[in-house]
């Protein structure tokens, strides 16, 4: 049985259809968020809002200088001769009439309303644009440090194969001196071929992470990430208080919130215009013929109008009614964003924090483990300790392992996470830490 055991272990294992890593295209942090951010369909329609928010702006200005025109021309044929309006003395069954016409509101509260509410829906499309930025960048670095975790945990299950296969060496040959149990290499079997299982799933996950890179980025196939420097973590550039402050004043979240509020007041404002009169003027320019381009005779009117709304079966009062309460739903939104501002930026800033702080004692963890294992291995080589001490020293030191490579990008993703929410990069290089 122990014979079996030890060729089934000596198989290589079937690898699977996985492409090298080496041959897949490499991009950097920089790269992958310069590509991938208008990428973004989210991003796309961030930019879409924009566009019309500014022709809403644009629209709203030039109705203070530009009035309304409009331009037709009809021709129209009978069933039987009637009055020429071109010609009376001679009745016709086919008409042409041209007109242009054109209105201008001299004096309307709407159109001032309607100013400060482009003005501030145009403020809040721009935050949601910058929100929306740093939202696709912050998955988009998600994405890439998926891909480096994967790397290394993958290079982690590597030397655990590598030290399983070591100490099986170590158990034969003592099995065969007569200096140890054949269970000893049975468990040392085992412990190999859980590396090898493990191997396994770590080499489908990073081919994951590396396809869901490429969609990111707008690639076809998978896309690999360069790795990252391990220089430890630097610190933050600025204090807690100053973070708050920047998050209050800058944080996309919030400046959207007040830009809501300010065009949802705005448009309280704008119902509020429709109970004052509206003093307009307008002109129309006529012609008439019996053929295209009529010119055989033509009418210019000038008309000034006042018009006061009294009213219109309660629907003035019901627009208000929800202008009103669209109003006191965005205030209470932007009260409450600004009493959560600190406990959001004191959780992202103490989330780096302790991520740093924890990388640090995973770098000791693994230091610790890796003299537990060297002393378990060269105390079972003595016969001074038994096979299970020196699989309990492997596992542990695969363990401290993993955790150092999730640690350090965690503390990576939790900068991400605190610039998202003040809507600025802390550091200028984003490949740094």
């Amino acid at each position: 049985m122990l014979l079996l055991l030890l060729a089934l272990q000596a198989t290589p294992v079937q690898q699977d259809s996985i492409p090298d890593t080496d041959s897949l295209p490499r991009i950097t942090l920089a790269e992958a968020l310069r590509r991938s951010t208008r990428l973004d369909p989210d991003y796309v329609q961030a930019l879409g809002q924009i566009d019309n928010a500014e022709w809403g702006r644009r629209a709203a200005m030039l109705a203070f200088f530009v009035p309304t025109i409009s331009v037709g021309l009809d021709e129209t044929k009978y069933s039987q001769e009637f009055f020429n309006p071109a010609n009376p003395a001679n009745p016709t069954s086919t008409l042409v009439v041209g007109r242009a016409s054109a209105n201008y509101e001299i004096f309307s509260l709407r159109k001032f309303a309607d100013v400060s509410r482009s003005k501030a829906d145009l403020a809040s499309a721009e935050a949601g644009e910058l929100e929306q930025r740093f939202r696709a960048a912050l998955e988009t670095e998600s994405s890439y440090y998926d891909v480096l975790v994967n790397q290394e945990l993958t290079r982690v299950t590597q030397e655990r194969v590598a030290r399983a296969r070591q100490g099986l060496d170590v158990a034969r040959a003592r099995v065969t001196s007569g200096a140890a149990v054949q269970t000893d290499s049975l468990q040392l079997v085992l412990e190999l071929i859980r590396a090898q299982v493990e191997g396994l799933r770590q080499r489908n996950a990073l081919r994951t992470a590396q396809l869901e890179l490429g969609r990111r980025v707008g690639a076809s196939a998978p896309v690999d990430a360069v790795p990252a420097d391990t220089a430890p973590s630097p610190a933050l550039p600025i204090s807690l208080a100053e973070a708050v402050r920047i998050g209050l004043d800058q944080g996309p979240q919030y400046r959207t919130a007040r830009a809501n509020e300010s065009s949802a007041d705005a448009a309280v404002r704008a119902e509020r215009g429709d109970y004052l009169p509206v003093l307009s003027i307008g002109g129309v320019h006529q012609r008439y013929d019996t053929q295209l381009f009529p010119g055989a005779s033509n009418i210019t009117s000038v008309t000034f109008s006042l018009s006061f709304p009294l009213w219109d079966n309660g629907q003035r009062e019901i627009e208000l009614s929800r202008a009103r309460v669209n109003r006191d739903v965005s205030r209470a939104i932007r009260e409450d964003l600004e009493r959560a501002v600190r406990r959001d930026v004191s959780s992202a800033y103490d989330t780096y924090q302790t991520a740093t702080a924890a990388v640090e004692l995973a770098r000791v963890a693994v230091t610790v483990a890796q003299q537990s294992y060297r002393m378990q291995e060269l105390r079972y080589r003595s016969g001074a300790s038994t096979i299970l001490d020196l699989l309990d020293a492997q596992v542990s030191l695969a363990e401290a392992e993993a955790g150092l490579v999730q640690a350090r990008y965690q503390t990576r993703l939790a900068l991400a996470q605190l610039e998202a929410i003040l809507g600025r990069r802390l550091f200028s290089n984003k490949d740094a830490p």
